[in-house]
């Protein structure tokens, strides 16, 4: 299975990434101000944190909020 995208909104995490490379946006809520996304089930906030941290854009392995905790005293 590859995850790729927030699959409620179909937002392609790469479209995600050249978003926050332009406009600096470091946590999902930053990065939501600039495109709609992860606002129904959210089970994509923790693949675009990961995707923040790292710039890694296509998953082969589930990835879930304690694998990829917002950062403290951040935003998710």
């Amino acid at each position: 299975m590859t995850v790729d995208r927030c699959y409620c909104y179909d937002v392609p995490f790469d479209r995600l990434h050249r978003v926050s490379q332009r406009t600096g946006a470091n946590t999902v809520d930053a990065l939501q101000a600039h495109v709609c996304f992860g606002h129904n089930c959210g089970l994509c906030h923790p693949y675009v944190r990961r995707m923040l941290r790292t710039g890694q854009v296509t998953f082969h392995q589930i990835i879930e909020d304690d694998d990829e905790p917002a950062r403290s005293g951040a935003p998710t």
